[in-house]
């Protein structure tokens, strides 16, 4: 610890904002705000719940990362990150672009 404070080397900031719902992490929570998929998928998740402007969380993932559940208007959903980085969403508390 000393020798990263010496040598300025710190801890990796994290970002406030993700781009996708697969940059987020296990316990946080975002709002969705749009589906980047085929229309056949984007209407199954949708129905899922995975509705543009609903909160969603990431419960747990399963080993190596890959799938994750997540849960959006009281259901659990699994999915694997090939298809979660379709999905773009907003951190809940993440500033303003401009603020």
């Amino acid at each position: 610890m000393i020798f990263n404070f010496i040598f300025g080397r710190h801890k990796k900031e994290r970002h406030t904002q993700a781009s996708a719902l697969a940059d987020l992490h296990v316990g946080e929570s975002a709002i969705l705000s749009d589906l980047e998929l085929s229309p056949p998928v984007a209407e199954h998740l949708m129905n899922l719940g995975f509705v543009p402007g609903l909160v969603v969380k990431v419960l747990r993932s399963g080993p190596g990362g890959d799938p994750r559940v997540y849960r959006v208007d009281g259901t659990e959903v699994a999915m694997r990150r090939d298809l979660s980085r379709h999905i773009h969403v907003e951190l809940i508390g993440a500033p303003a672009f401009g603020d």
